[in-house]
């Protein structure tokens, strides 16, 4: 018994002038349709695929992605009690360059800050445009004097850039970072890390910008089921000791 076959993919019944241009836009260097459709259009999607995870003006990872990443690494912390960092950075007076200079000034600012974050963590980093002249960093496997020294690296570097907006002008800018490690052994949320972080940033705003704040508080919390199993069993277990006696093995209920 033959079963019947596919019919050929045809590219000219599929509309893909449109993802053809944005990915061509992009840089994307999209295989010949002669060298098989089926192999195009898997390149076509999976071009599409990264777009919508990276900010169209930084290149970095976009909000749905750092979203992702964050939710996946609160899985990885709960399981494995790895510490983790996650820091979110805001370019200080970033409303005054654009007033100022315009939002074409503030673009190359932003463009300039997200090529100086990168340059300053590992791979495994995931680095994000948060919102407006916000920007975000998870850092798992990440050590508290590693994330405070990273942390600072940033400061510094940013504050260090001389960007040009114009062939007469250079800027010179400072940020504001809170950071807050993730609780370990447990199954925290994305939105409640953000928050934590997101304090520090105001923290490090009022003490008066150009600072950096990171909550090293990780609060294991324990039920009060979990308590009860976990202190009657301890209980269970100091009671067979004490009756042990002569008898060489211990008597547990």
């Amino acid at each position: 018994m033959t079963t019947p076959s596919s019919p050929p993919l045809d590219l000219n019944a599929l509309r893909l002038d449109d993802a053809r241009a944005l990915l061509e836009h992009d840089g994307a260097e999209l295989p010949s349709p002669e060298q098989g459709a089926t192999a195009y259009l898997q390149r076509v999607i999976d071009g599409l695929c990264q777009l919508s995870l990276r900010d169209p003006l930084t290149g970095l990872a976009n909000q749905r992605h750092f979203r992702a990443v964050l939710t996946r690494e609160i899985e990885i912390v709960a399981r494995s009690g790895n510490s983790a960092l996650l820091l979110m950075l805001d370019i200080d007076h970033f409303k005054k360059i654009n007033d100022t200079h315009g939002h074409l000034a503030g673009d190359q600012v932003l463009q300039a800050v997200a090529r100086c974050i990168s340059s300053c963590v590992r791979p495994q980093d995931t680095v994000a445009r948060y919102g407006g002249e916000e920007f975000a960093i998870v850092m798992p496997d990440c050590q508290a004097a590693y994330g405070e020294t990273v942390a600072e690296r940033i400061r510094q570097s940013v504050a260090a850039l001389e960007i040009p907006v114009s062939p007469l002008l250079k800027l010179q800018i400072t940020t504001s970072v809170g950071g807050a490690f993730a609780p370990v052994w447990v199954r925290s949320t994305a939105d409640l890390w953000i928050e934590r972080a997101d304090t520090q940033l105001y923290l490090a705003k009022a003490k008066g910008r150009n600072q950096v704040c990171i909550d090293h508080q990780q609060v294991i919390s324990v039920s009060a089921e979990e308590k009860s199993l976990l202190f009657s069993q301890l209980a269970a277990t100091e009671s067979a000791w004490g009756e042990l006696g002569d008898n060489p093995t211990p008597r547990f209920s």
